[in-house]
Order: C-alpha cells, then sequence, then structure tokens
C-alpha cells in the first residue's frame, strides 16, 4: 500500500502494526480540510494494507486532536458552506466501522471533538492520566452531527450522552474510564507499553476471528450509525450558517468567551 500522497498523517509500521498518526503537532492535531479528506480515505486504504493486521492511531506530541480548526471552520462558515464536508464526514465514520482490522486509539493528551469521534469508534481507547475527553461542537455554535450523536449513547447511555454532548464539557481521563467511554487509563509514561503490547497481543492472535469478531459486534452499530448519520451531519451543516456559530469563531479569533442569542 502506498502512502506516500498522505500529508497530514503519518505512517509507522511494528511488524504487522501499522501506527497512524495525525500529524499537526503546532495545533494540537487539528483537523484542517487537508487532514479531513485524509480521514476520510485512509481506514479505507488500510484495509487493503496485506502488511497489517492492527492498527494505532494517535497524536504527534503532546494531543490527540483537538477537534476542528477554527480558521478552517471560519473560512466554510464565510462560504456559506462546504459541499464535501457532510460527505467526508460520513466516510470517516464508516471507515472506521467497516475497517475489519481492530484499531486501537492511543490519547497522550486533548482528545477533543472530531478527534474524540475518531477515538471513541476504535475498539479499544487507552489513554494518560493527564488526558481530557470531550465533544464540544455546541460550545462553537454546532450540532454534535460528525459521529458524538452516534457513539456517545452507545457508550454512557442517553442521559450521559445528552449531558456532555449538550454542554461540551471536556472529562478527565479517570471519569471517562469510569463511566465506560474509554477502556484504559495508564500514567503518562506507560501509554505506549499498554497500547503495544495490546497490539502485539491482537497481532499474533487468530487474525481472520479477530476481524470477524470485530466485523459481527459492529453490524448493530453501523445499523445505528447509518440511520442517525444522515440527519445528524445535516443539522450540523444548518449550524454552521447561525449567527451563534458566526458569533462563536469571531469570540474564539478575538480571544473573548461567545455571546450566543439563539439565532
Amino acid at each position: 500500500m502506498d502512502y506516500s500522497h498522505y500529508e497530514r498523517i503519518n505512517m509507522d509500521r511494528r511488524g504487522r502494526i501499522l501506527t497512524l498518526t495525525l500529524n499537526r503537532p503546532e495545533s494540537l492535531n487539528a483537523v484542517d480540510q487537508r487532514m479531513h479528506d485524509e480521514l476520510a480515505t485512509i481506514f479505507y486504504d488500510v484495509q487493503l494494507d496485506d502488511q497489517a493486521d492492527v492498527i494505532v492511531i494517535t497524536g504527534a506530541g503532546s494531543a490527540f486532536s483537538a477537534g476542528g480548526d477554527i480558521n478552517w471552520m471560519a473560512a466554510i462558515a464565510q462560504a456559506g458552506g462546504n459541499s464535501s464536508l457532510a460527505v467526508d464526514a460520513k466516510k470517516i465514520v464508516f471507515g472506521l466501522l467497516d475497517l475489519e482490522k481492530p484499531i486501537i486509539a492511543r490519547i497522550p493528551g486533548p482528545c477533543v471533538g472530531l478527534g474524540a469521534t475518531i477515538a471513541l469508534f476504535c475498539d479499544m481507547i487507552y489513554a494518560t492520566e493527564s488526558a481530557k475527553i470531550g465533544d464540544p461542537h455546541v460550545r462553537v455554535g454546532l450540532v454534535a452531527g460528525d459521529g458524538g450523536a452516534v457513539i456517545w449513547p452507545q457508550l454512557v447511555g442517553y442521559a450521559r450522552a445528552k449531558e456532555f454532548l449538550m454542554t461540551g464539557d471536556l472529562l478527565s481521563a479517570h471519569e471517562a474510564e469510569r463511566i465506560g467511554l474509554i477502556n484504559h487509563v495508564v500514567p503518562d509514561n506507560e501509554l505506549d507499553l499498554h497500547v503495544y503490547n495490546m497490539a502485539e497481543r491482537l497481532a499474533t492472535g487468530a487474525t481472520k476471528a479477530i476481524r470477524w469478531t470485530k466485523t459481527a459486534v459492529n453490524i448493530g452499530l453501523k445499523q445505528i450509525a447509518h440511520s442517525v448519520m444522515d440527519a445528524s451531519i445535516s443539522y450540523e451543516m444548518l449550524t454552521f450558517a447561525t449567527n451563534d456559530h458566526r458569533e462563536a469563531v469571531e469570540a474564539f479569533q478575538e480571544k473573548r468567551n461567545p455571546t450566543f442569542h439563539g439565532a
């Protein structure tokens, strides 16, 4: 598999383990247009990679991902939308769900918005004690439509999911583990030890049985995603055109708190 055309995602191999690293450390791996485009295709390419049995996804430096790049959001709002955004948002989620190979999220720090969505759709999630996890779409005047509305209720139940999605509050890694949002919290200096011990265990296991077990478990989750994603992404696209979203972007750029008016 040739990954040379990827600019925002780095690849590294350890035997049959392929690590994907979101690579914009200067912005805490915030997702811009290029990274969004690449996330829409990477999981389909990985499925066809005959040299990889287990996937680890992480972020460069001290963060997993800070979510959507605010300057990119501003450009989308100024342009009145982005026709490819909704299509690619679905491809990211379904790429993760369709990938038969087990995928482990390695979370070294902030894991926010779309970053959290990507991590939570993985099969196992390891975070450091200092990590924070959340989906603050509403804090920038957007619907949590690019996967959060699907995966959070399945992991923590509807009441908790609605609380965190409607407030945008971030959780500590320990709280996320306690409520079942993620699998494991480990000391910061032991993250690689735990992640790659599990990756090696899966890579040396009965790989077809492991893949197809994941595929079987994901059938119900894919049905839910198919029933929700069209509507949830459409709602998110509508909020890109709201005054509240424009106010949130301007407030971020001006380093002040936004004042929302429900418009």
